[in-house]
């Protein structure tokens, strides 16, 4: 059986991807900081006849990926997949920005991944390769707030790097770029400004907002074996929102 690593297994978007990669086959282990959502993330695969582990942990703990993938190997002796999902907002102006909140969102949605993918690397190569999903953002092209842009377009910078690095074991590495969802955190934001869900509506050729089992389409795909020629892709999930503007 293949096995899957999903960070922020208890968000939107990872709780969907964990329920689709094990439809596919795959046992799911959850991370995330939030102890009893994770689990319950993990008791509903389980119940649905899927295989999953839940992981406490906190990425913001340098020590903590080790500690991930070790577990992982303990109970599997194997990594076919990485979902890299965890990640953070903040920072959002140049003029208040607070060195410690940029360190902490580079440190969850960058260094994170990065060494993630440094202590997975070499469990893959031993079972003869794999898939590296890190989920980017639409902001990489467009801008917005000057943390989160920043730390998404360097996952994308570290997406190409280990593509080429890894190929020669046989390891993909790809980009997943969604634009604004339909989740539970945004239904915040959404409440606070009416108008934010129908703008971004708009500006899709769609005219619809994306859900967070779009991203996970995506990222199964780009786990699955229908996909083992693309590697140091970004596979923009976002519905044309990634095109310029048509005049109307």
């Amino acid at each position: 059986m293949k096995v899957a690593l999903i960070t922020g297994g208890a968000g939107a978007v990872g709780a969907a991807a964990a329920r689709m990669l094990a439809l596919d086959g795959f046992a799911v282990v959850l991370a995330d900081i939030k102890t009893d959502q994770t689990a319950a993330v993990g008791a509903e695969i389980e119940r649905n006849g899927g295989k999953a582990i839940a992981i406490t942990a906190d990425l913001a703990d340098r020590d903590a990926p080790a500690r991930i993938v070790g577990t992982v190997e303990k109970a599997f002796g194997r990594l076919d997949c990485l979902v890299n999902n965890a990640g953070r907002t903040g920072a959002s102006t140049i003029g208040s920005v607070d060195a410690d909140e940029w360190n902490a969102i580079l440190g969850l949605n960058l260094t994170a991944p990065m060494l993630l993918c440094q202590r997975a690397a070499p469990l893959m190569a031993a079972g003869g390769g794999g898939s590296i999903i890190n989920v980017a953002s639409r902001v990489y092209l467009s801008g917005t707030g000057v943390g989160y842009t920043s730390s998404k377009t360097g996952l994308i910078g570290l997406t190409r790097a280990l593509a080429v690095q890894l190929g020669k074991d046989n390891i993909r590495v790809n980009a997943v770029a969604p634009s604004f969802l339909n989740t539970p955190f945004n239904k915040r934001l959404v409440e606070q400004n009416s108008r934010l869900a129908e703008s971004f509506k708009k500006m899709s050729p769609l005219n619809r907002v994306g859900a967070p089992e779009d991203v996970a389409g995506a990222i199964a795909f780009l786990a699955s074996d229908r996909a083992s020629f693309i590697t140091g892709d970004v596979l923009h999930v976002c519905g044309g929102t990634q095109l310029a503007p048509q005049p109307d």
